[in-house]
């Protein structure tokens, strides 16, 4: 049995799951709603405010699905009840960032500013005060839409080895490198 596998989900307070005939899961709940194909044969059971994830027999691949699945869903439910935030840390002389709406306005180095549109269900926040770098907030209730926009804004300028100038998460610790002086002696 898959140890992810077979855990149970627990539903919190005003959240909702309901799984239709074709095994779409939609969860709801006061952060948003988000929807998901159980595909392989996994069979999904909601019952006493718990999801369990219920897999046809002992395959490598249904093993896989089984835990595959049940993370899956644990992620939509924690999303629509508590939702997700990614920091992100701009570091560098002059790098700026400014939110207009879902437009997020970056200048990090380049010859132009940088126009990143977000998608509708993620919030972005640019802060920016005297004497630190600016940061970059992300929130979204979709765990794989936060995560993959975050990861995109990174690889915009990711941080170099030798001073750690670029775009970083906030407590994300960079390999550094010592420079041609420090090798030399």
């Amino acid at each position: 049995m898959s140890r992810i596998g077979k855990l149970p989900i627990k539903i919190p307070e005003g959240v909702t799951v309901d799984v239709d005939k074709n095994n779409i899961v939609t969860v709801k709940g006061p952060k948003g709603e988000l929807t998901q194909a159980v595909k392989g044969g996994v069979e999904i059971k909601v019952e006493d405010g718990q999801v369990t994830l219920i897999r046809p027999d002992e395959s490598k691949h249904q093993r896989s699905m089984h835990g595959l699945y049940r993370s899956l869903l644990s992620n939509m439910v924690e999303g629509v009840s508590k939702g997700y935030k990614i920091e992100l840390e701009l570091v560098g002389v002059g790098f700026r960032a400014e939110a207009k709406g879902q437009m997020l306005e970056l200048s990090i180095g380049y010859s132009h500013h940088i126009y990143f549109e977000m998608p509708s269900e993620v919030k972005v926040e640019a802060k920016t005060e005297k004497r630190s770098n600016p940061f970059v907030t992300l929130e979204s209730c979709d765990k794989q839409l936060i995560g993959q926009v975050a990861a995109k804004i990174r690889s915009l300028r990711k941080p170099e080895p030798y001073k750690g100038k670029g775009v970083k998460f906030v407590g994300e610790v960079l390999r550094r490198k010592a420079g041609k002086s420090a090798a030399s002696v």
